[in-house]
């Protein structure tokens, strides 16, 4: 009997041994099965700002995201407190003007209503530059979509006075007087 009770022992030893490799197997085949050779792997590099009012050219790059995403609070922090739009309303040979407030509710009807804005900025054509202002007149391309049968294209210039009370201060738009065809 003795001898049969060895052989049991041994066989339940080498199962416990066979349960133990199946199990690291299958571990090991589930931790690779989790991975995913065409998924790029965590980036924990700093990310670099999209846009960053400090500069100019990063003033730029924020007008442009938040058309593109539509963001009314990305916007209003470009636009100065004493912010005047101007455009030329050539059926009544006038300059129209509004403020700050006007250009929010505007920007946010615009923002509501189109479906996608992509808004392009072309060639810088003119400069002058002090240490807290400057004008800049640049061109730009804005398709408007409302919907696949209403879409509208402006062409044309902008001419932005930007302004900050400080150096380090980050730049707002003081005014922009619209040029383009529309």
């Amino acid at each position: 009997m003795e001898p049969v009770q060895g052989q049991v022992q041994q066989l339940i030893r080498a199962g416990r041994r066979w349960w133990l490799a199946a199990a690291a197997v299958v571990a090991l085949a589930g931790g690779i099965g989790c991975l995913n050779p065409f998924a790029p792997g965590l980036d924990d590099s700093p990310a670099e700002a999209t846009c960053d009012p400090a500069s100019i050219e990063g003033v730029f790059r924020c007008f442009q995201a938040a058309y593109t995403f539509r963001d009314t609070t990305l916007y209003g922090t470009l636009i100065d407190p004493s912010f005047i739009f101007v455009y030329r309303n050539y059926d009544l040979s006038i300059d129209v003007t509004w403020g700050r407030d006007d250009e929010m509710r505007t920007t946010f009807g615009l923002f509501q209503n189109a479906q996608k804005l992509d808004l392009i900025w072309n060639n810088i054509v003119q400069t002058a530059a002090e240490s807290t202002r400057v004008n800049i007149v640049r061109g730009f391309n804005l398709t408007v979509i409302f919907n696949p049968s209403d879409i509208e294209r402006i062409d044309g210039y902008a001419n932005f006075t930007f302004s900050r009370a400080r150096s380090s201060d980050p730049w707002k738009i003081a005014q922009w007087r619209d040029e383009s065809n529309y």
